[in-house]
């Protein structure tokens, strides 16, 4: 694996352990040689993280809508940063440039993000690992609903087990690392998207 999306809050949180595993995870990316793909802010976890990886020597791209260039305070100082028209764009570019994604704390935007991901892999329009960095247990609740829906039949028992669940951000790498290694294709079909 040679990139992550990260998907995260463009708001720091309530919770002091978010920003610091932000950070931490950043730290460990740039030991093992990963890039950082993300939002593009320089607010919230999405500035924690991208700022972990750049003071570490890490690359870091980002993507961001041209409408929230200004509302979010896109980060200036980054390896890459990519201006594009609209959300569905920004998905679509980080898709072509991670090899795995993983969601941290954050709100509607990170939801949105995250699950589009789930559904193009389970619609087989990109063949990517994902996983969620259950930071202070954050998640936990999150997946109690994802199992509920697997108990009423809405979501297949096969797409639940295919989402990594962590809360140590070196396992985390771990399996993201050896599910992406494990994919033979990582394609991304953008006529489907």
């Amino acid at each position: 694996m040679k990139s992550l999306g990260v998907f995260c809050g463009a708001n720091i949180g309530a919770n002091k352990a978010y920003a610091l595993a932000a950070d931490k995870l950043g730290r460990l990316m740039v030991a093992q040689g990963i890039s950082l793909v993300f939002g593009g802010g320089k607010v919230g976890l999405m500035g924690a993280i991208a700022e972990s990886v750049l003071a570490g020597g890490g690359k870091a791209i980002g993507v961001i809508p041209q409408s929230l260039v200004d509302r979010e305070e896109a980060h200036m100082g980054l390896t890459e940063l990519h201006v594009v028209q609209t959300m569905h764009e920004r998905k679509a570019l980080m898709a072509a440039h991670a090899d795995a994604f993983v969601a941290m704390p954050g709100g509607f935007g990170t939801f949105d993000e995250i699950c589009e991901i789930i559904t193009w892999n389970q619609l087989d329009i990109i063949r990517k690992p994902v996983a969620f960095y259950n930071v202070a247990g954050y998640y936990d609740r999150f997946f109690e609903m994802i199992d509920y829906c697997v108990a009423e039949g809405f979501i297949k028992p096969i797409h639940r087990e295919a989402i990594i669940v962590e809360a140590d951000p070196e396992v985390l790498l771990q399996k993201l690392t050896g599910a992406a290694n494990a994919t033979s294709d990582d394609l991304v079909d953008f006529e489907r998207i």
